[in-house]
């Protein structure tokens, strides 16, 4: 945002569909002096629910976010809203989950020093030391958490103290290889993000791309998804796609799905600290 500009403000709703819902935000803005830059919305005839993103801004100084969220809890009572408002100003907290492989999280840190993921760090959490030096090098702060079968339980009752600590937003698995158990992923419903290396639904599970060479695919790819206690099963944000043939090995296939992991973990990213994604029962919608 250039220096100077008026402070922008983003609003989230979902909410029962239903007729005269554009015009009660509309004019509700409008009646507290704000003016729309942007409005993306989508009907979900199939669940009935209706999805609208907008970013506003006060046409002048005088304006006061708490007044209108006042004057919004009408409209929010009248048509069931679930509504959220979000200063773009501030940054939104999210804590970075590795193992041992260091792409997902190599790729973030690049795009975030760019400028093309604004978020801040509130930590790295590993069960292996491997990418300690990256964090440090960063200035991160770098939380080791080795996890055993026996100490599984009070590992993740520490990750979820961390969390609610450094009022982290949003967990990001960079490639972290542990499975969360069902209690941890209901703690952290809506608010964890899994790179999985596979188009899902397809090849689910441990070795994607081992699965993938022995039936001969043509086509691998990576999709990010929200962490449930179905493995790999949690609504689908964004996915890649990469060209194969019969000459790729296994390892050849874990090679150049790399690329497909960072380009799909990183715009999950991008939308959900932009506030752009919705769950919506088992998928999700996405203002891109």
């Amino acid at each position: 945002m250039p220096q100077n500009a008026p402070a922008q403000y983003i609003l989230k709703i979902r909410c029962p569909a239903a007729s005269g819902i554009v015009a009660a935000i509309s004019g509700c803005l409008a009646q507290n002096g704000c003016y729309i830059s942007e409005m993306a919305q989508y009907d979900d005839e199939t669940t009935g629910y209706f999805f609208t993103r907008i970013v506003f801004r006060f046409n002048d100084a005088s304006g006061d976010i708490d007044s209108l969220k006042a004057s919004f809890a009408e409209v929010e009572q009248q048509f069931a809203m679930q509504a959220t408002f979000y200063d773009c100003s501030a940054p939104m907290k999210v804590m970075i989950l590795v193992s041992k492989f260091d792409h997902c999280f190599l790729n973030l840190l690049y795009r975030h020093h760019k400028g093309e993921l604004d978020f801040q760090i509130t930590a790295v959490v590993s069960n292996h030391l491997d990418l300690r030096p990256i964090a440090e090098r960063e200035g991160l702060r770098f939380i080791y958490l080795p996890v055993t079968k026996e100490t599984k339980a009070q590992q993740e009752q520490e990750l979820l103290k961390i969390v609610d600590e450094t009022g982290t937003e949003l967990v990001i698995l960079a490639r972290y290889m542990q499975i969360l158990s069902d209690n941890l992923c209901r703690q952290l419903a809506g608010r964890a993000i899994n790179i999985h290396h596979s188009f899902l639904p397809g090849f689910k599970g441990a070795k994607p791309y081992h699965q993938a060479f022995e039936r001969g695919v043509k086509l691998i790819g990576a999709t990010a998804h929200f962490v449930t206690g179905d493995l790999d099963e949690g609504p689908i944000i964004e996915q890649e796609v990469q060209r194969v043939d019969h000459a790729y090995l296994p390892d050849d296939l874990v090679s150049v799905g790399r690329d497909t992991e960072t380009v799909a973990l990183s715009k999950a990213v991008k939308y959900f600290v932009e506030h752009r994604v919705f769950l919506n029962d088992d998928r999700t919608v996405v203002f891109k």
